[in-house]
């Protein structure tokens, strides 16, 4: 290359229009993945006190958001579901009559072009918070694979698009891959979470779903946060039993994970921008710290540059209303 000054590197700098001509990574509305989280009533639409802008809501409530993200564009959302009961076994997670399957239908009625993607995992459902099924204070794995597979049929009946498996429970990918394609459903992808870390961003969901743990934490399933070998030997893991979307989360303090899973696998890659990212950057703007509109877009920008496909984050409705703007 020349030397200055020859070489001036800020002449693709000095004009806005020049600076979009040449830009790398292009955030669009198709990356997007809205998560939704629905309880029972009706008429309910309780904010989350850790999550400004996030509610709890009900199928009826539910519809009409759906609605308004398939207006704004956005492709899919994400459900997530708080049971009316819950117990040691999470029953109302693969019970046909249970919140999600409901809203799956309610959603899948009135609203056209928006995927349904469902999140497969018994702690939203269990009495004790945990991922599966328990012995004493020890998560059986084999035992609660098999009702994490009931779970995605359950799902795929009521008319979901994608499912995805959030567990991280040894053999689940191939165990639904396998009970999805029993049941005639072999044209249903599965998204995995393949690379979920043992993390701290996850605070806020909590509150979301009310699904803390009674008990423990989940270090003895998820992903010690200081490791990426083993991120590729999960990941690698899943596509070999069928998973068809590899997902990291959280995405912005494992943004080496994703853009070396995207480069091995050569596959979809999604990754998940969690509550507590999306809660730290809402905190910062009330207090008037930042320019939230601005860091939302370096944020999301950053993910997708590492290498993401898809994004799942709470700020898809303004991102994609920023994206939209900026045309």
């Amino acid at each position: 290359m020349a030397d200055y000054p020859l070489k001036r590197l800020r002449r693709l700098r000095y004009n806005p229009l020049v600076r979009n001509m040449i830009r790398e990574t292009h955030l669009n509305k198709e990356d997007l993945i809205y998560p939704l989280f629905v309880c029972p009533g009706e008429k309910v639409k309780n904010e989350v006190k850790s999550m400004p802008g996030v509610y709890q809501m009900s199928i009826d409530v539910l519809v009409e958001e759906c609605k308004d993200v398939e207006a704004l564009g956005i492709p899919a959302v994400i459900l997530f579901g708080i049971p009316e009961h819950k117990d040691e076994e999470g029953t109302e997670g693969y019970r046909d009559d249970g919140i999600i399957q409901k809203a799956i239908r309610g959603i899948k009625a009135e609203v056209k072009n928006l995927l349904v993607i469902t999140d497969v995992c018994l702690c939203e459902y269990t009495s004790h918070g945990h991922c599966g099924l328990l012995d004493g204070e020890i998560i059986l794995n084999d035992e609660t694979v098999s009702l994490l597979a009931k779970m995605a049929i359950s799902h795929c009946q009521a008319g979901a698009d994608i499912i995805a498996p959030s567990d991280m429970m040894d053999g689940r990918v191939l165990a639904i891959r396998k009970s999805l394609d029993y049941m005639g459903f072999t044209h249903i992808p599965i998204m995995s979470y393949a690379v979920k870390y043992s993390s701290g961003y996850y605070g806020p969901f909590r509150d979301a779903a009310d699904s803390s743990p009674a008990f423990g934490d989940r270090r003895s399933h998820q992903m010690d946060i200081a490791n990426s070998d083993e991120a590729m030997r999960e990941a690698y893991s899943d596509v070999d039993e069928g998973a068809d979307i590899i997902m990291v989360k959280p995405a912005g303090a494992y943004l080496d994970i994703i853009y070396r899973v995207k480069q091995e696998l050569e596959m979809p890659v999604a990754a998940y921008q969690v509550s507590g990212e999306y809660s730290m950057i809402k905190a910062a703007a009330r207090l008037g710290w930042i320019d939230e509109e601005r860091i939302m877009i370096e944020s999301l920008t950053a993910i997708k540059r590492a290498g993401a496909d898809i994004i799942l984050t709470y700020y898809a409705k303004d991102a994609a209303s920023y994206i939209d703007k900026t045309k």
